[in-house]
């Protein structure tokens, strides 16, 4: 669907729903409460402003008593074939976004992904899968890194701990590749890059994902991700914890020259030893 066409139809979705909570006799706060969220988002999601989560969309359908057409359409709308549904919108909201600020404590994350290194990755948790099946997971996971190639693409801002440097996904080969990639960006001035020694020691979220979106009419929102499962974070005071704990992870990273220095010295490293090999 071209983005003219989803924004239509998240129009329609948002006119639709102010219809069916107006005839239900419902306001905007009124809903919100019974659906556990705010009743500015109601009326941001009436206004096709913020898309919402997969389980508000359930939760209207059963205040509103509309046998499902919410779900249905948020999952016609989300295109959840190609992503699991507790990433769909997360997918949807990178399009939207004007900065992204990510922190990668193992991997390095999807939008910076290469091919090579994409694959090891899915065929890492997918080790019995079929080839289609896996080269049609790298597919969409490469299509997302789109956004940074855009003339409009966002601020993007991404910190590693150093383990995502030291991890050998694909052999060294992928490796020196991926890292090559992430060095190319950050010198081309298309994103800002750290890395998270391992001299920091602890820091917070320790082993957790983080991704900050803002948005040019919407509030920021954070996501963290656990096993086969994320969570879309929009309480105002949980994002601005998450934005300061991401600011003590910045905070305690090599400076953006020093992390480029030490990216590039490891894809040389993984260089070497593919050709002692």
């Amino acid at each position: 669907m071209a983005d003219g066409s989803r924004m239509a139809a998240w129009e329609h979705w948002g006119a639709e729903l102010k219809y069916r909570r107006e005839l239900a006799g419902l306001t905007q706060n009124e809903l919100g409460r019974r659906v556990f969220v705010s009743g500015g988002y109601i009326g941001q999601f009436e206004q096709a402003i913020r898309r919402p989560q997969l389980d508000v969309a359930i939760r209207i359908d059963e205040v509103l008593q509309t046998d499902g057409f919410f779900e249905r359409a948020w999952r016609k709308l989300i295109d959840d074939k190609r992503y699991p549904d507790y990433f769909a919108a997360v997918a949807e909201l990178e399009r939207l976004a004007t900065k992204i600020c990510e922190f990668a404590p193992m991997i390095v994350p999807g939008l910076l992904q290469t091919p090579a290194y994409a694959h090891g990755i899915m065929l890492a948790g997918n080790p019995f899968a079929a080839d289609e099946y896996i080269e049609e997971k790298v597919r969409a996971r490469l299509e997302r890194a789109h956004i940074l190639k855009e003339a409009t693409r966002p601020v993007y801002w991404a910190i590693l701990h150093e383990s995502v440097l030291r991890v050998p996904v694909g052999g060294p080969a992928a490796m020196a590749e991926q890292l090559k990639r992430i060095a190319t960006l950050a010198r081309e001035r298309k994103m800002l890059v750290q890395v998270l020694p391992y001299a920091a020691g602890a820091y917070p979220v320790m082993g957790k994902m983080l991704a900050l979106m803002e948005f040019e009419d919407a509030p920021p929102t954070a996501y963290t991700e656990g096993v086969y499962s994320g969570n879309l974070l929009d309480d105002p005071a949980v994002v601005k914890r998450a934005q300061e704990a991401y600011d003590l992870i910045r905070a305690a990273s090599l400076s953006p020259e020093a992390s480029l220095a030490l990216i590039e010295s490891a894809a040389e490293d993984y260089r070497r030893c593919e050709t002692t090999t």
